[in-house]
C-alpha cells in the first residue's frame, strides 16, 4: 500500500508541474508584439525568396534565346575578329624582337587571351547575362553599364577605323594598278574617299545590319581563305627572291640605286618588274644564281651578304617598343565573344571555350608563319607594313595585286563582325 500511494503521489506530482508549465500564464501583449514580428520577418523572407526567383525567370525569359550557329561558322567568326590588319606589321615586329623573343611574347598574349576569354565567360555565367553592359550594370550599377558600353564602342571605333584606312588607301593603289596606271589621273574611282564610303554602303552596312551571327559565318569563311591565300604567295615568293635584294643596298656606301641614271638594269622574273641597281661592284661577271632560277640576279658585296642574310633571334632596338602594341592587339577578340556565344547552337560555357581555343590557336599558327616568312624574306630591310616593302623589289606583279586585294577582301568582311555587338 505505501508503495502504491508514493506511486500514485509522485505521478500527481508530475503531472501537477506538467500542468503548471503547460499553463503558464503569458503577458497578452508581448505575444501580440512577438507574433507581429515574426509574421513580418517570414512575410519579407518570403518576398526576398520570390523576388530572387522572379528575377531569375525574368532574366531568362529576356535573355536566353536558343543559337542557330554552328560550332564551325563559329570558329570561322571568332577567328575573323581576332585577325586583323595587324597581320602586315608582324614581320615588322619579328625584325625588330628577333625570332626567339617575338615567340615568347606572341605566345604569353596568345595565353592571356584565352584566360580573359575564360574569365568573361564565368562572368556571364554568375551574372546571369550575355550582355556586356547589363554585366557591368549588375556588378557597378548605372556608371558600370556606361564603363562597358563607351569601352566597347571606342575599341570599335578604333578597329573599324584602322580597316577603312586600309581601304581607303589601298584600294585605289590596286584599281590604279590593275589599269597599268602609272599615276593617279584624278578619276573619281581613284579617290580613297569615295572608296571608302562605296565600300561601307555595298558590303558593309547590309551585312552589319544581318541579325544572326550563323549568315557571317560564311563571309568570314571566304576572309580566312583571303588570309591564307596571302600566306601562302608570302611562302612563295621567300622561296624564288634571293638575299640579299638590290635595294637592301640603298644605304650603303658601295653601292647606289638610281633607275633615272640606269647604272646597271637587273629584271624580274616578271616581265614588267623591275628592279634598278648599280653595276659599281667587286664583280659584275659573277651573278649570285643562275637567271633562269632566281627572280633577280645581281652580284651583292661579299662583306655585307653573311650580315644582311643572317636571321637574328634576339633584338632590342629603338623600334623595339614600337612593335609591343602591335602585338599586345594580335588577338583582340572580347568585344565579339559573347555575342558569338549567344548565339552558338546548344550553347554551353566548355563549348564556347573550345571554339575559342581553336580560334586563337589557328591564327597563333598563321600568325608565326606570316611573320617569320617575311622576316626571312627581308630580313632587317622589312617595313611596318609588309605588302607596301613588295613594290620596292616588284614595279606589277600579278600575284602580289592579288594578295593586296584579298587583303583588302579579308580587311573589309572583318568590319560587321566587329559591329555586330554595337548593332545588335
Amino acid at each position: 500500500m505505501e508503495r502504491m500511494e508514493l506511486k500514485k503521489v509522485s505521478t500527481e506530482a508530475d503531472d501537477e508541474s506538467s500542468v503548471d508549465e503547460r499553463f503558464t500564464p503569458i503577458d497578452s501583449e508581448k505575444a501580440t508584439i512577438n507574433s507581429s514580428l515574426l509574421d513580418e520577418d517570414d512575410a519579407q523572407s518570403q518576398k526576398f525568396l520570390t523576388n530572387g526567383i522572379m528575377k531569375k525567370k525574368k532574366y531568362e525569359e529576356e535573355e536566353y534565346h536558343p543559337g542557330h550557329t554552328s560550332f564551325g561558322m563559329s570558329v570561322f567568326n571568332l577567328s575573323n575578329a581576332i585577325m586583323g590588319s595587324g597581320i602586315l606589321g608582324l614581320s615588322f615586329a619579328m625584325a625588330n624582337t628577333g625570332i626567339i623573343l617575338f615567340v615568347i611574347l606572341l605566345l604569353g598574349v596568345a595565353i592571356l587571351s584565352l584566360y580573359s576569354v575564360h574569365l568573361l565567360l564565368v562572368t556571364a555565367k554568375e551574372g546571369g547575362s550575355l550582355i556586356y553592359e547589363k554585366l557591368g550594370e549588375r556588378a557597378f550599377g548605372w556608371p558600370g553599364k556606361m564603363a562597358a558600353f563607351g569601352s566597347i564602342t571606342l575599341q570599335n571605333i578604333g578597329a573599324m577605323s584602322s580597316y577603312l584606312f586600309i581601304v581607303k588607301y589601298e584600294l585605289p593603289e590596286v584599281i590604279r594598278a590593275f589599269l597599268r596606271l602609272e599615276e593617279n589621273s584624278g578619276e573619281w574611282y581613284l579617290n580613297g574617299n569615295y572608296a571608302v564610303v562605296l565600300v561601307s554602303i555595298g558590303i558593309i552596312l547590309p551585312l552589319s545590319l544581318l541579325k544572326n551571327l550563323g549568315y557571317l559565318g560564311y563571309t568570314s569563311g571566304f576572309s580566312l581563305s583571303c588570309m591564307v591565300f596571302f600566306l601562302g604567295v608570302l611562302i612563295y615568293k621567300k622561296t624564288i627572291l634571293p638575299c640579299p635584294l638590290p635595294f637592301f643596298y640603298q644605304h650603303e656606301s658601295n653601292m647606289s640605286v638610281n633607275g633615272s641614271e640606269a647604272l646597271g638594269l637587273y629584271s624580274l622574273q616578271n616581265a614588267s618588274a623591275l628592279a634598278y641597281i648599280s653595276d659599281a661592284q667587286p664583280d659584275p661577271h659573277a651573278p649570285v644564281l643562275d637567271p633562269l632560277h632566281s627572280a633577280v640576279q645581281f652580284t651583292p658585296h661579299p662583306d655585307d651578304h653573311q650580315d644582311m642574310c643572317t636571321p637574328k633571334y634576339f633584338v632590342f632596338n629603338s623600334q623595339t617598343a614600337y612593335t609591343l602594341p602591335i602585338l599586345a592587339f594580335a588577338f583582340v577578340c572580347h568585344p565579339e565573344v559573347l555575342p558569338i556565344y549567344s548565339e552558338l547552337k546548344d550553347r554551353s560555357r566548355r563549348k564556347m571555350q573550345t571554339v575559342s581555343n581553336l580560334s586563337i590557336l589557328a591564327m597563333l599558327v598563321m600568325y608565326l608563319l606570316s611573320a617569320l616568312f617575311g622576316y626571312l624574306t627581308f630580313y632587317d630591310h622589312v617595313e611596318a607594313e609588309l605588302l607596301h616593302t613588295f613594290t620596292k623589289v616588284y614595279k606589277f606583279d600579278t600575284m602580289l595585286l592579288l594578295v593586296r586585294l584579298a587583303v583588302l577582301t579579308a580587311v573589309t568582311l572583318t568590319v560587321p563582325i566587329v559591329l555586330f555587338p554595337v548593332s545588335n
